[in-house]
């Protein structure tokens, strides 16, 4: 019997959008979802969704650090992550990360038509459910989550900029206590 997991990874291998880079078209298709399960793949633990893992530019400049740790250390996602875990007192190898878009955006910044990343979700993320109530981090993953009726807690993306690094991680924080 093939694991959800399992099917996650082969899907997200199968899938293509015309304009969008796979993880494999940069030297990123490892037996994950998204590679910033190489830290955060807990598959029974509490289960975040963002928006997107990277964009091309950003992965292919970063690729060495990225295919060993799967997330950039420095940038704002990954700080907030680290302060709400340390909330909670867990670590990344005690959740499951995923994007709800499994390609790669051709700029940083870049907006996902809400198609696409429900295409996305639809033909992989929800491999990944396997039973948890997922929390939405940003407006994006909750739009697909919502699209799809599945139950979920929203809270803000990490990134966003709206208030201190403290604040989305205590709202973070108690959106997955809350999950």
């Amino acid at each position: 019997m093939v694991s959800p997991y399992t099917r996650a990874i082969a899907a997200r291998r199968a899938f293509r959008l015309p304009g969008y880079p796979t993880l494999a078209d940069l030297g990123f298709d490892g037996d994950y979802v998204s590679p910033i399960q190489i830290a955060c793949a807990n598959l029974q633990g509490p289960l975040l969704v963002s928006k997107d893992w990277l964009d091309a530019p950003s992965a292919a400049l970063h690729r060495d650090h990225l295919q060993y740790f799967g997330h950039l250390p420095d940038n704002p996602f990954i700080r907030v992550i680290d302060k709400a875990l340390a909330l909670l007192d867990l670590n990344r190898s005690d959740i499951y990360i995923t994007p709800v878009f499994h390609l790669l955006t051709p700029k940083r910044s870049s907006t996902i038509p809400a198609a696409h990343a429900r295409s996305s979700f639809d033909a992989i993320g929800r491999h990944e459910l396997m039973g948890r109530r997922p929390v939405a981090l940003g407006a994006d993953a909750a739009g697909v989550l919502s699209h799809f009726g599945i139950d979920h807690i929203a809270a803000p993306h990490p990134s966003a900029r709206i208030g201190s690094y403290d604040m989305r991680a205590a709202l973070i924080a108690k959106a997955v206590q809350s999950a």
